[in-house]
Parts: structure tokens; sequence; C-alpha cells
């Protein structure tokens, strides 16, 4: 991860995180007067005992425009061992545990299973109804994809979410006839991208964007057993190499390794019955294995053609959406926005994340597979109306910003919701009110804007 020194746009490593800097955690009331007083830096945060790390950064691409007065605050992106000294236990216990016969005990925050329908329970009269639904909807010779999408849009069975999300994302053709056709030549082409590029990657014009995926990807949901297995490390690189060559106007941004996740894991689940925080990817047919890495590159690729601005140079897009959600919460929550303003928190310190990441730092990722359900069924889902979840998702705090008050507090807040224990029913609450203010908002700019 890459700062911006202050009056300086050259690449520093963080202060924080950097090996060999130290961790500002550990500090009292001294450190944090000497650290806002650091000329390197606009502003830095220290709290004891606190899991958190509030360094000031951005991604480089964004230091040029923001340098002199960024106040990003980041977390999650750090490497865990490097900055907390209570990590390295952690981590050194989930190997142990990864060694034992018996599977691990996976933290809620990281089981992957919708928490309302953990374990096998039996299928209620409602939810069998819904999947029959779905089945006969998909079982015409050409789909009728604005019913799938009403249908999709209060989330999809897990038995038939693969089909959905490859339809929904315009990977598949809605004609039956011709989706087999063109599951084999787009994961030739994939492939074929593979055997051209992926050597190129120790190139020097490619060795700065492979180094930082590397880098990356043991990042990618530290936690999960399944993210951990080499072989699946391997296939996230492949992944991300072949699209950040493919699409030089914005290479590789770190974030970008996150939104591979969701179609992976949907897309292992087309193979396997049992839980997959813990499945050994290893145990799948090698032919089974490529089929689900191009399936989740080609579903990736589809998605960002969409937001790709949010990844070129300077990441305009984001900037934009994250003022565009500032101006959101001015008008259907002043109470908020003047109390955030109060304490000097600026949107982009804490919304930046939200959007390059699609809230998949915030949110479990169980709970991040019932969201993409409805972006895939939503018109502009990742990009529009994500704006409208991430204005309800602030207001949802409502009660716990307000109580806050000071800068250090109401930063720890943001940048650590409590949402491990969420499920399909917060998510169902959270996109409720999001569709509620589009409806209010999208098309009524008086209201939007002041």
């Amino acid at each position: 991860m890459l700062i911006c020194k202050c009056g300086n746009s050259s690449r520093a490593w963080c202060l924080c995180c950097a090996v060999g800097n130290g961790c500002l955690l550990s500090g009292g009331a001294g450190d944090k007067k000497a650290a806002r007083s650091s000329p390197n830096t606009s502003r830095k945060v220290l709290a004891t005992g606190v899991r958190v790390c509030l360094c000031v950064f951005a991604f480089d691409q964004v230091c040029v425009h923001l340098c002199g007065c960024l106040r990003v605050y980041c977390s999650q992106y750090l490497s865990p061992l490097s900055v907390y000294p209570d990590a390295a236990g952690e981590r050194a216990s989930l190997h142990r545990q990864q060694s034992l016969p018996h599977r691990p005990t996976i933290p809620m925050v990281a089981r992957i299973a919708d928490q309302n329908t953990s374990g096998t329970p039996a299928m209620t009269e409602r939810e069998a109804s819904r999947l029959d639904k779905f089945r006969q909807v998909l079982a015409g010779p050409n789909t009728d994809l604005e019913e799938l999408r009403k249908l999709s849009w209060s989330g999809i069975p897990r038995q038939v979410r693969p089909i959905t999300w490859k339809l929904l994302s315009g990977y598949l053709p809605a004609n039956t006839e011709r989706r087999e056709s063109t599951l084999q030549r787009k994961r030739q082409e994939y492939f074929g991208f593979i055997e051209q590029y992926y050597d190129s990657r120790n190139d020097e014009h490619h060795q700065d964007t492979y180094r930082q995926i590397h880098i990356d990807i043991p990042r990618t949901n530290p936690l999960i057993p399944l993210f951990q297995q080499a072989s699946v490390q391997e296939i996230f690189e492949r992944i991300l190499f072949i699209w950040a060559i493919r699409h030089p106007a914005s290479g590789y941004v770190q974030g970008i390794n996150d939104l591979v996740t969701p179609f992976f894991v949907v897309y292992v689940f087309e193979y396997i019955k049992e839980e997959v925080e813990n499945f050994d990817v290893s145990s799948l047919q090698e032919e089974t294995l490529r089929n689900i890495e191009a399936d989740s590159f080609w579903c990736m690729s589809k998605l960002l053609d969409g937001i790709q601005d949010n990844y070129t140079f300077a990441q305009p897009g984001i900037q934009r959406k994250v003022k565009a959600l500032e101006e959101l919460v001015s008008r259907i929550d002043e109470m908020v926005h003047v109390h955030m303003q109060q304490y000097e928190v600026e949107y982009l310190q804490f919304a930046f994340r939200w959007m390059n990441n699609l809230l998949m730092r915030e949110l479990p990722l169980r709970c991040t597979i019932r969201l993409w359900d409805t972006y895939q069924a939503e018109p502009e889902g990742f990009s529009h109306f994500h704006l409208y979840v991430c204005a309800a998702f602030l207001v949802r705090w409502r009660k716990e910003i307000l109580d806050e008050r000071d800068f250090q507090g109401l930063m720890i807040l943001l940048q650590n919701l409590p949402t491990m224990h969420w499920g399909n029913e917060e998510v169902s609450v959270l996109l409720a009110e999001a569709y509620r203010l589009k409806f209010a908002f999208a098309d009524a700019p008086n209201h939007y804007k002041r």
C-alpha cells in the first residue's frame, strides 16, 4: 500500500505499516499530539488497544491530485503480521488448526454460507416455491431476462445462483442452445490469453503490476482457509494479471483483487454441496477448476466494464461517487451530515473504500454475495444503485455516529462497523432502504442537490 506524503507526490511506503517503521497504534495522548503535528501527514490518529490502522493513504494514482490536503484513512489492506503484534499469534493459530485432521472453526465474519440458512436445514415451502420459479424461467429455450431480474432482486437460491449470475452479467446468452458453445469459446479464449501473456509477468514493464498482485492476493480474505490455498492464489494471480494487461487504461489497482472472490466462490458452489470455507480445490478435476477460473475472469471483467473509471488514473469515478454520497446524505439525514462536519470527518476518509471495494471490506463475504444478487438484477447495480446502498448503509448507523463526540471515535467506528453477524435479513433491509432512497432521489434532481 502506498501513500502520498503531504506536499510530495513521490511514492512512499505506508509510515505505519512498513517493516521497521513500527506501529503507531500503541501510542497514548502524547503520541497522538505528536502525530498530528507530523509534517509527513495531514493527520494521524492513534488509539491504544484498537486494532485498526488509521494512517493516511491513497492509491498511487490518486496521490498526484490529492497530495497536500489528503486525509484518507486505511485499514484491511495491511498485512496483519507487519502491523499488529497479536495478529501473528492468530495467524499461527489458524495454520495450526488447518494442520489438524478436523475442520477448523471459522470466525463468523469469515463464514461464507448464508447465516440465515446455515447448516443443512430443510427447505421451507416458500424457499422451495421460489426455487421452482427460478427453474421454470431458466428451463425455457430463451430465458426471459427481465423476469429473471425480478426474481433475483430478492435473492437467488444457491442451487441456481451460478447460472443466474452468468446470465445476468451478460456472460451467457439467453438462448439455451447457444450457451454450451459460448462457454467453450470463452473458456478457450481466456486460456489463450494465459498462453499468450502470462509468461510476460516477469518482463520489466509488467514486473510492478505482477509484484503488487502477488503481494495483495494473500491479504484477500485472510481468515478463510479457501483463499490461502496455493492453487487458489495462483488462479487469482492469473485472473488479475490478464485483466490488468488487457486494460492498460487502469491496469491493476488495489481492491480489484476483492472483486474476484464472490464469483470464484459462487462458481465453486456449482460443483460442490459442502461448505466452501475449508474446501480443498485440488480435489476438483483439472477441467472443472479451469472452468471456474475462466468463468470468474469473464464475469469479473463484465462487472469492471461498468465501473472502470473507478480505477483509471486518479480514480475519477470514485471521487465523483464519494461527492455524490456526501450530497445525498446531506439531504436524507442532515443531522448525521452536520455531525461529521462538526468533527471534521470527510467522506473521502471512509467512503473511498466503500466505492473502491463495493463494501466488500465492510460486510462478510456471505453478505456480499447476497448483495450482488440484487446488483446483478438492478440496472447499473454496481455503479448507480451502489451509491444508494452506501447512503442507506451510512444512515443505518446514525445512532452510533451521533453518539461519537470526536474525530478519532468517528473514524474508528466508520472503519470497523459491527457487521460480522449480518446475514440475509440485514442485507435485505439495507437493500429495501436503498431502493426507497433511489425511488425518492434518483429522478428528483431538486431533492438530490441543494
